[in-house]
Order: C-alpha cells, then structure tokens, then sequence
C-alpha cells in the first residue's frame, strides 16, 4: 500500500455556493485507479462526494473527468502514474505534486465531477444522424457486406462515447457551436459504412456548416485524450478528404484553404503565412485572372488579420523580407515526400495493421505462434 493525496474540485449546487477545493487522503496499491481512490474518499471520509462510474474497466466510458489536467477515464488511470505526472508538474513549477481531479471541460457540471453530457455531448452526436440511410426496400434479414468493406470505419466504431475529446478539444473552448470530436467520429462512422446511401448528402450537410468538418483547428487533443484510440482528428481529416473527392465548394473557404496549404509546402518547404490567405480565397490561375465577389470579400476580411500578425512578427511582408527557401536539396526530399504519397496513397489504421515489431523477438517470448505453425500448437501457446 502507498498514501496519496488527491485534490478535488468540488461542487454542491444545493449549498448555493461555488466551486472549491478539497482534499482527500487515501491508501493504495500504485496499479490500482484514480477511480479507486475516489471511491475509497466517497467510503471513509465524504459519502456526498459524486463521481459517475459503472464497468471500472475502461468499456462503458462513464467515468470520463480530468486528471491533472489531461482528460481520460478514471477507471484506466492508474494512481501510481497519477501521482508520478502530478510530480513532474511539481518539478517545473505547476502545483505542489498533488493529484488534482476535476469534471471534463466544455460541459456544464451537475454535481463534483458529474457532468451534463446530455446538453453538451449527446445533443451534436444527435446532430449527425447516427444511424443508417439506406435506399431502397429493406432486405429480409440484415444487409450482407464483404468485411473488408467495413474496415476503414473500424476506428470510428471503437468509440465508447466517454465524452474525454470534447473535454479536451480546444476548438470547442473558442467556439461552443462546434460539433465536436466525438460528434464527426459518428459522422464518418456512417459517411464510410458502405450500406449508408446518403454519404454525398451527409458530407455537404457537415461542410456547408461553419461550426463542422473546417471548424477542426488539428490541435491533436482529442487524439492524445481518446482511451480507445479513435483519434477523432484523424475521422475529421477523413471527412474533409470525402468532401474534397465528392467536389463540395464549402462556404468557409476550408476545402481551397487545405489545397493551398499543401501547394504551398510542396513548392516552398515551409509555410508562407503571407501568400495563404491569397491562395485559399483566390484558388488556381483563374481565381486570381477573375477573382469572384466572395473571394474579394474574403481577402479584404482577412486583410486586417494579416497586418497584425505582420506587426507582431508572426509572419514576415514578402515585400520586406522574401520567404526564405530550404537549404541544399531539401526541398527536393520534401517533393519526393509528396510523390511517395501520391503513388501510395497510404493510410495508417492501428486497428487493422497493428505495430510493427521485431517478429522473431516476439517468437522467442512466446507473444506469437511460429510462422505455419499448426493450430494445436497456437492454441498451446
């Protein structure tokens, strides 16, 4: 057993008071959860102390709060490694090694660390239709599809609706209208299910909304927050890639911003922040020989932004100082970069490829059967 002290954030709306802070001291093995440890403090010490929880094992996503300011599932966070995170904060200067606990951001709390998901969470998951379109009559049983066909949406499916992306996603802090991660997750889960017969519609639905699918600012929190690894980002990227290839012109503009984005980088090495804007509003020779009215609007909107990151020294005038180049061939490696994955089209889904690893290694301590190994024998190992 080992004593830790947790710091939890607090709140009785039936005082009438606010928020605020308490402590609790409780003894543990290390391996065991931080929803352990406040279940033990709700036992021995304050039965008023609200947490909510169910399988303790990581399935039902009930017990989603903050740890020391990252957000994920109490069940999943071990206290030994709790307290090893509050004592690196401690280390540079951020609290005094404590573990602190608090309800999930972005959704109003009901009581201790029990949020208002239904407010918040559940109604832009009701937001994306999260359930099969199909066309035509239902067939007699159910509808039959090859397995391969599924699996680009096997990430998706993975999502046990814990809530941990929304409370950690920055772009919903800056703009509460934004669907969400866990939200457009759903979304592609239907957009890729090859039995749905509304994916067109879906997609302009989802990009013609200007709090959707370029509203996602690929602030990777949602990925590092996710106890699953959906990696909600990476379903938004995917959304963003369908509309791109259905030809949806988006009125945000987010669809030529991406374009530009990435004929910038392939020409230049690096991001010229100065020609973006020009680039995304007035997209391709004939944008900018006839630039349409939308497009001037847009450029002379963005104009005052510009000047300001300019005067900060964010970006740099190219008429004061021309964006620097790569140095040596390095911009030739960036280009072979872009023609490897033009020819490939690759695309990373741990949940079907796996990592890879040294096989042989993995023979010899048994963590996988020999190659053609008979299934007696697998099945003895």
């Amino acid at each position: 057993m080992a004593d830790y002290t947790i710091k939890v954030r607090r709140f009785q709306p039936e005082s009438g008071e606010g928020p605020y802070w308490e402590k609790f001291n409780v003894d543990l093995e290390p391996s065991l959860s931080v929803l352990d440890a406040l279940l033990q403090a709700k036992d021995r010490d304050d039965g008023s102390l609200s947490v909510r929880c169910s399988c303790r094992a990581a399935i039902c996503g009930s017990c989603g709060m903050k740890i020391n300011g990252q957000s994920g599932l109490g069940c999943k966070t071990q206290i030994g490694e709790a307290q090893e995170l509050a004592e690196k904060k401690a280390s540079v200067g951020s609290g005094d090694g404590t573990i602190v606990i608090e309800p999930m951001g972005n959704m109003p709390v009901i009581k201790d660390l029990i949020t208002d998901m239904e407010s918040t969470h559940w109604t832009k998951i009701r937001r994306v239709t999260p359930w099969l379109l199909p066309h035509g009559e239902p067939p007699e049983r159910e509808y039959v599809v090859e397995p391969e066909s599924m699996i680009d949406i096997t990430q998706s499916m993975a999502c046990i609706q814990c809530g941990a992306c929304v409370s950690s996603c920055l772009s919903m802090e800056a703009d509460p209208d934004f669907i969400g991660p866990a939200a457009l997750a759903k979304a592609y889960r239907f957009v890729g299910d090859p039995r749905d017969a509304e994916t067109k519609e879906r997609l302009h639905d989802l990009a013609h909304d200007p709090h959707g699918i370029y509203d996602c600012t690929h602030c990777f929190s949602c990925i590092d927050a996710c106890p699953k690894g959906v990696a909600p980002m990476d379903q938004i990227m995917r959304l963003r890639r369908k509309a791109g290839e259905e030809g949806i012109e988006d009125p945000n503009s987010g669809h030529h911003h991406e374009l530009a984005f990435v004929k910038i980088i392939e020409k230049k090495g690096t991001l010229d922040e100065v020609a973006l804007p020009r680039e995304s509003f007035t997209f391709g020779i004939k944008g900018k020989l006839k630039p349409s009215k939308r497009a001037i609007k847009e450029v002379i909107g963005a104009l005052p932004t510009i000047f300001r990151t300019i005067r900060r020294g964010k970006v740099r005038s190219k008429w004061i100082a021309p964006h620097h180049k790569l140095p040596g061939g390095a911009q030739d490696e960036v280009k072979a970069i872009y023609e490897h994955a033009e020819e490939h089209r690759e695309e990373f889904n741990l949940y079907i490829k796996g990592e890879e690893g040294d096989e042989e290694a993995a023979i010899a301590e048994g963590l996988e059967p020999p190659p053609h190994a008979p299934a007696s024998e697998e099945a003895a190992q």
